[in-house]
């Protein structure tokens, strides 16, 4: 059984998904990116505020279902700019502590609303 995880205190998704899914006892977060749920809007153009914003989202969807970062096992990080990996990470780091996540990180081509940053996780949630 599965069940969908909705906040509003992340961004609504941009298309036909939910922001997460819970099922077995695993929940798997949909990429989020850096728009501000309050406005609407997407953050600055700088990578690390972009960063901040995607992982706050990401936070909000985890907290949402009953978890936070200390449960997440497996990241993806998509950027746009690979150059900027090191501000991304910077940032990153201040999230996941001295047990971080598994993670890739990956360059695109381009992401939504014209993101350079989107990020999704898999938590454990028992």
């Amino acid at each position: 059984m599965k069940q969908v995880v909705l906040t509003d205190a992340a961004p609504a998704p941009v298309g036909p998904y939910s922001q997460a899914i819970k099922a077995g006892g695993w929940l798997y977060v949909s990429g989020q990116i850096p728009i501000d749920p309050k406005t609407g809007e997407m953050v600055g153009p700088d990578i690390g505020l972009q960063t901040r914003r995607a992982l706050d989202n990401l936070v909000a969807v985890l907290k949402a279902a009953g978890a936070d970062v200390a449960d997440v096992v497996k990241t993806t990080v998509f950027m746009t700019d690979l150059a900027q990996f090191s501000a991304m990470n910077e940032v990153f780091a201040e999230y996941f502590g001295e047990a971080p996540p598994a993670r890739a990180c990956v360059q695109v081509a381009a992401l939504p609303k014209g993101s350079l940053v989107e990020i999704e996780c898999i938590a454990r949630t028992e």
